[in-house]
């Protein structure tokens, strides 16, 4: 009888880390005022109802493979890795204007990265979350060494420009992430789930329009999603007083208020820093978590080590969260 060889499997990491983060915005800056003269709108009612004050829109030849590219190019130079380093590109978005070929392949041969694992990932606002976790267990496994992940969303091509629920809430823009090997964590498990019993609160409407229902989505958001942080925090052995910075998804800026509130009730500090980014960015979906991160590091209001609690929801509904440690 020959002896059969055995199975074997890939070596992996003890810890993964962010090694660099960029990020990209179109040029083209929308104010409030600017929407009031295409709807039934004013200033004052969008700050009061989701506390946004501009927000930037991609011109029609700007695409989302390209803003991708602009962010990773960024997050991979902040790192200081070459593109030949990277064996894996994740692309979290839910607004490529078709389902094939995928965004990840053309970004990173555009970047120059040669022959990686490509793929997209739709969780919707979720998304950057549940790339990042991915990444991270893909190099603890050994599956992966060093990975790009990018939240890229053009949410204006699926926005109905009159729609006055939706076209003051979405905008455009990129965010990414270079992860790596670490000795010790400093990227947390990630918590994810899905609540698909709620499908029809977020929606292409017609294949083309994007459709929520905004108070059934706060009302849940409110409530379901600053647990869903704290098991983050759990799983990663950390106690709501280790957060220096909460970085909730920037749908609503009344939604992160909540959260935090939730997070300060459970032990939080009150002077734990909290993201605003969508007051001059507005909701870019998948992008909006490492937009924000970056923007506030270049901002001095988050520094190299500060403990980082990440959490995204959204259509699905999915949401998921992590605790990681700032670059």
């Amino acid at each position: 009888m020959t002896d059969r060889s055995t199975l074997r499997q890939a070596p992996g990491a003890a810890g993964t880390r962010i090694l660099g983060v960029g990020s990209f915005q179109p040029e083209k800056i929308v104010t409030n005022d600017d929407l009031s003269k295409i709807m039934d709108t004013n200033d004052q009612w969008i700050r009061d109802r989701v506390g946004i004050i501009e927000r930037r829109f991609a011109e029609k030849d700007e695409s989302l493979v390209d803003m991708a590219v602009k962010a990773g190019t960024a997050a991979l130079a902040d790192a200081g890795v070459d593109p030949s380093e990277v064996d894996t590109v994740i692309l979290p978005n839910c607004t490529m204007p078709t389902q094939i070929p995928n965004a990840a392949a053309q970004v990173a041969d555009r970047i120059g990265i040669t022959h990686p694992a490509a793929f997209d990932l739709n969780a919707a606002c979720a998304g950057f979350c549940y790339g990042l976790g991915v990444a991270s267990d893909l190099i603890r496994a050994g599956s992966a060494k060093t990975a790009l992940v990018i939240g890229a969303e053009k949410l204006t091509d699926h926005v109905d420009p009159v729609d006055r629920a939706n076209a003051i809430i979405f905008a455009d823009g990129a965010g990414a992430a270079v992860v790596g090997a670490a000795g010790t964590p400093q990227i947390g498990p990630v918590a994810w789930g899905s609540a698909g019993e709620h499908v029809d609160l977020i929606y292409m409407r017609d294949d083309k329009w994007i459709y929520q229902e905004g108070q059934s989505v706060f009302r849940w958001a409110t409530t379901q999603i600053a647990p869903i942080a704290l098991r983050a925090l759990e799983l990663a052995g950390l106690e709501p007083s280790d957060v220096d910075v909460l970085i909730p998804h920037q749908a609503n800026l009344r939604i992160v208020e909540a959260i935090a509130k939730k997070l300060r009730a459970k032990g939080g500090r009150e002077d734990m820093v909290v993201a605003d980014d969508i007051k001059y960015s507005g909701n870019t979906s998948s992008a909006s978590i490492p937009l924000a991160l970056d923007h506030m590091r270049k901002a001095g209001t988050v520094k190299s080590g500060d403990v980082v609690l990440a959490v995204g929801f959204g259509a699905g509904l999915s949401y998921a969260g992590q605790a990681f440690i700032c670059p």
